[in-house]
């Protein structure tokens, strides 16, 4: 088993849909077992029972012990008991590896189209923001050039209605600055985030199309006779292996699209409180940015989390909206989940 598996903590049978479907049966047995007992039971000590119902009722106790205290037995049964309810609940909800994965690359390629919108939206709000700062220092020049101008002229009037308005537009680009940069750190994760999610969009695709027919031929010559054989005698079939690797990209990729759509429901509602006309902007969509840059780690982003944050804090180091988004692997990277196969 390779190293991402063994850290990969496989969900209980309990914990997926048909688990669910299972305690529902697992009660309604109990529940009708009880019932059975009651009526049975008065009955036995009574004595009045048939021979035939007795030796029924003392063989039915029997096995109830004898699978209650055998492993092996116990092994199969529940072997049995859980693909019954696996074939029940697929009836309902999709819960083959292969098909949970090719819902996720649907809902992969919606959020990608919706994150390309709402880039394409943000970049557009930054321009008319970074236009509105240019203007602003210019008309601070302006009016600090009329100031001393009217200063050297002795018009006090002059001189200090053009000194505060200096002033107010002074405070007023310390705003969009900050905001500025607020959307920069946005709009540099969301491209991040966008040519990240290519990639694992891309290796999806690529895992489900070389291993759907693999898993089916697992599927085919590895019978449920044969599975369970095999995890009676202590093994871990190949068929529960392969699921296993399936899960494991499964849960990856259904944690990171959580976090893409998570973050792309705060950036619309930091977007949508922004008032470019006014230069002002809501402190709640502030506040939820701030705390999002303090939290420990992101998934998608990786690493790149802390030095994007520093890269939109660095003054140096220039953004250029013009720069077309390209998903890009690093030297000598591939499929990112090749290896949970090995």
């Amino acid at each position: 088993m390779s190293p991402e598996m063994q850290e990969f903590k496989k969900k209980s049978f309990w914990q997926k849909p048909e688990g669910t479907t299972g305690k529902i049966f697992m009660g309604a047995m109990i529940l009708g077992g009880g019932y059975l007992l009651l009526q049975v039971l008065p009955l036995l000590l009574a004595g009045a029972l048939t021979a035939l119902q007795l030796a029924l009722t003392v063989a039915a106790l029997g096995a109830i012990v004898y699978v209650a205290l055998d492993p092996k037995a116990r092994t199969l049964i529940s072997y049995a008991y859980k693909s019954i309810m696996r074939k029940i609940t697929g009836l309902f909800v999709t819960i083959d590896p292969i098909g949970i994965l090719k819902n996720y690359i649907s809902s992969l390629k919606g959020n990608l189209r919706k994150m390309n919108t709402q880039i394409g939206k943000l970049r557009g709000q930054m321009h008319q923001l970074k236009e509105m700062i240019v203007k602003n220092e210019r008309e601070i020049k302006n009016n600090l050039s009329m100031a001393n101008r009217a200063k050297s002229t002795n018009k006090k009037s002059i001189m200090v209605l053009k000194a505060r308005k200096a002033g107010r537009l002074k405070d007023s680009n310390l705003r969009l600055d900050e905001l500025y940069t607020k959307m920069e750190v946005l709009y540099r994760v969301l491209t991040k985030m966008y040519s990240n999610s290519e990639i694992m969009l891309e290796d999806i695709v690529d895992q489900v199309q070389v291993k759907e027919q693999e898993y089916k031929a697992i599927k085919a010559s590895h019978s449920a006779m044969r599975s369970a054989k095999s995890i009676i005698a202590g093994n871990d079939s190949k068929r529960e292996m392969f699921d296993m690797a399936l899960d494991a990209i499964a849960n990856d990729v259904g944690q990171k699209v959580g976090e893409m759509e998570r973050f792309m429901d705060m950036t619309a509602n930091f977007m949508d409180s922004v008032d470019l006309q006014n230069g002002v902007f809501e402190e709640d969509g502030l506040a939820l940015l701030e705390k999002w840059e303090k939290e420990s780690e992101s998934l998608l982003l990786g690493d790149d989390k802390l030095d994007i944050l520093n890269q939109a804090k660095n003054q140096n180091d220039v953004l250029d909206l013009d720069t077309p988004i390209q998903a890009e692997r690093e030297a000598g990277q591939g499929n990112q989940y090749d290896s949970l196969f090995d």
